[in-house]
């Protein structure tokens, strides 16, 4: 069989090395939750077998942070649990995102005291906000798929020399 004959009948792919782990990227986004508080519950919930997280790709939750790209911080966030955030948010490798999930973890929710970090945006870059109290796990859901588009449009480094990779961070509202 010829070569002509053998892509006619198998086809074949075209693409960049770039596209190529573009979309692995966008297609295996393992989250590190930071379940905090009662919003956890609603993470959870996304990972289970109703919200079929599986279908992006995004169903290992990575407990280690150097094996995963997504952090999603659900819960009230406390300046003394700030530090523990950030510095589990600066051992993930980039180019990596984050979403906060729910109102206390974006503004401070309710608790308006001084213990209360009034968003989580004051110390790291959030790539989505998810509203609610407590978030559905459908809106966690399509903060995942914008975090994908927001991944698609990222270009990775083939060939670092000491530069900084980690995307630019442009928050976006559910």
């Amino acid at each position: 069989m010829g070569l002509n004959e053998q892509l006619e009948r198998d086809g074949f792919v075209l693409t960049s090395v770039e596209s190529l782990i573009t979309w692995a990227q966008r297609n295996s986004l393992w989250p590190m939750p930071m379940g905090i508080s009662c919003c956890a519950i609603e993470m959870m919930a996304f990972g289970g077998p109703r919200s079929d997280a599986a279908r992006f790709g995004s169903e290992r939750f990575s407990f280690s942070p150097r094996q995963a790209d997504l952090m999603i911080v659900a819960g009230t966030v406390t300046y003394k649990m700030s530090w523990v955030v950030k510095k589990i948010w600066d051992q993930m490798p980039d180019p990596k995102w984050c979403i906060a999930m729910g109102v206390c973890t974006s503004t401070g929710g309710m608790f308006r005291s001084y213990p209360v970090v009034q968003g989580i945006d004051q110390f790291l870059p959030v790539d989505a906000y998810v509203s609610g109290c407590p978030p559905r796990p459908e809106a966690l859901m399509k903060a995942l798929m914008q975090i994908q588009e927001q991944v698609k449009e990222y270009k990775p480094t083939l060939l670092n020399a000491g530069k900084e990779t980690a995307p630019q961070h442009r928050a976006q509202a559910l």
